[in-house]
């Protein structure tokens, strides 16, 4: 197992905007940081069911189904859009944090786990990048679930800065004294945003 080129390349990748990132910024922009932090949970716990799926072969035989691969990819894709378009509907409210208690930490986490596991670009993110750090000679399944925890570890770090980031900039006199109606639109347009390159993913991504 090549560990330091792989610690490498996956602390490149995880410092990499991207949907994650994305993801959890717009929970903690639409609901606050204890949502924020429990959607990165969830989106940690999402990931640890593909690392599983791939070491055991279950992400390859979406891959190679086509019909497997549509259902799940429009199933996320649709999921997203459906948190997006809720936060669009949601009533707007003189300060955000009076959303905060609307949705509430453990739905942040439930649909973090169902957003996670429904993205089909991660099932084969590792089912593509994984390998390529294997040593053949040795059991696959072990190193195949200690380099996609340390993938999701790295990843779900960098999305607990990322909140506390957004969580900061929420605190500040600028977003306090701005619509929450316009603080929906852009969390729920980051969602289905999401949710629209997700239903675009092809089967060679």
């Amino acid at each position: 197992m090549t560990l330091l080129p792989f610690l490498i390349a996956a602390t490149v990748l995880a410092v990499t905007p991207g949907p994650g990132i994305a993801y959890v910024v717009a929970r903690t922009i639409s609901g606050g940081r204890a949502e924020g932090l429990a959607s990165c949970v969830g989106t940690g716990l999402g990931g640890l069911i593909h690392v599983l799926a791939s070491a055991l072969g279950v992400s390859l035989v979406i891959a190679q189904s086509a019909v497997a691969f549509s259902l799940l990819k429009y199933v996320g894709a649709a999921y997203l859009i459906y948190l997006g378009v809720r936060m669009w509907l949601r009533p707007s409210s003189p300060s955000p944090t009076e959303a905060i208690d609307t949705q509430g930490s453990r739905r942040a986490l439930l649909e973090g786990i169902v957003v996670e596991t429904l993205n089909i670009k991660t099932a084969l993110f590792f089912l593509a990048f994984l390998p390529q750090f294997i040593t053949l000679d040795q059991p696959l399944l072990p190193q195949l679930v200690m380099l996609g925890c340390i993938c999701v570890a790295l990843n779900t770090l960098v999305d607990v800065i990322a909140v506390l980031l957004a969580h900061r900039l929420i605190k500040s006199k600028v977003i306090r004294n701005s619509n929450a109606k316009i603080i929906n639109y852009v969390s729920g347009s980051i969602m289905v945003g999401l949710g629209s390159l997700l239903a675009l993913a092809r089967r060679d991504v």
